[in-house]
């Protein structure tokens, strides 16, 4: 099955479609698309890739339930609390790592990806681990 997957707990793919060209270039319409399988969070994201395969091409925001902190506080639970909470919430960074061990353990080369997340720092480290993953993995194929 050949799909593209795309991670984040709020967007869908059109919804990435300006800020994206810039990023990816002119003429590169992938979140026009209509072959996406949209998933919200990390569970998810495993779940697809250990029951799909790898996708074509995935695309990763890096804040997963932002919102989280907020329906916390709603339901009672102080600020401090619910930012310590957040914490142990599983990030884009942590689907990327579950990526590259996939990979690694299908003795296969990182699908396409790109980074549309709007936080820049989190955005940053993840296509880093990437790009730095995709070197190695294919050294190990050669």
């Amino acid at each position: 099955m050949s799909y593209k997957l795309f991670l984040d707990d709020d967007r869908n793919p059109i919804d990435c479609i300006h800020w994206m060209h810039k990023r990816i270039g002119p003429g590169n319409f992938i979140y026009l698309e209509d072959d996406w399988v949209i998933v919200r969070n990390y569970d998810e994201f495993c779940k697809v890739i250990k029951t799909a395969g790898l996708p074509s091409f995935i695309s990763f925001d890096h804040d997963l339930g932002k919102d989280m902190v907020a329906y916390m506080i709603d339901n009672g639970m102080s600020k401090r609390q619910a930012r310590r909470q957040k914490k142990f919430q599983k990030s884009g960074y942590d689907c990327a790592q579950f990526l590259v061990n996939e990979c690694i353990r299908r003795q296969m080369s990182l699908p396409r990806f790109a980074v549309h997340s709007l936080n820049p720092i989190g955005a940053e480290n993840i296509r880093i681990f990437l790009l730095n993953a995709a070197r190695e993995l294919s050294k190990d194929q050669t």
